[in-house]
């Protein structure tokens, strides 16, 4: 077996709730936090402590505005993150890749 995609794997996405909001993110162009928390059945501290990473890795960008007099936040993935979360897939591919049987 080849280790080099295992070493190459990406320590900020790698944790669960950042792969997590990286995976949610990924399919959509923004989401709120509420929709962020909410979907991967965060607590608020939780989401906010991957967000903030995230957003200090330049993966993922954040806005907010005033909708009906109410605060509103929104992330996004950055082109940075998109690129990131690409590799990070595409090493995980080979990673299972190299568990199939040879005939399989």
């Amino acid at each position: 077996m080849n280790p080099e995609p295992f070493l190459q794997l990406d320590r900020v996405i790698h944790e669960k709730g950042r792969l997590a909001i990286m995976s949610l993110l990924a399919a959509s162009p923004s989401l709120l936090f509420t929709e962020v928390r909410d979907t991967l059945r965060m607590t608020d501290g939780n989401a906010t402590a991957h967000l903030r990473t995230l957003l200090e890795a330049g993966y993922i960008s954040v806005t907010k505005s005033l909708e009906g007099g109410r605060a509103s936040t929104t992330y996004a993935l950055t082109a940075t993150g998109r690129r990131a979360f690409a590799h990070y897939v595409d090493l995980l591919g080979q990673i299972v890749a190299q568990t199939r049987p040879p005939d399989a």
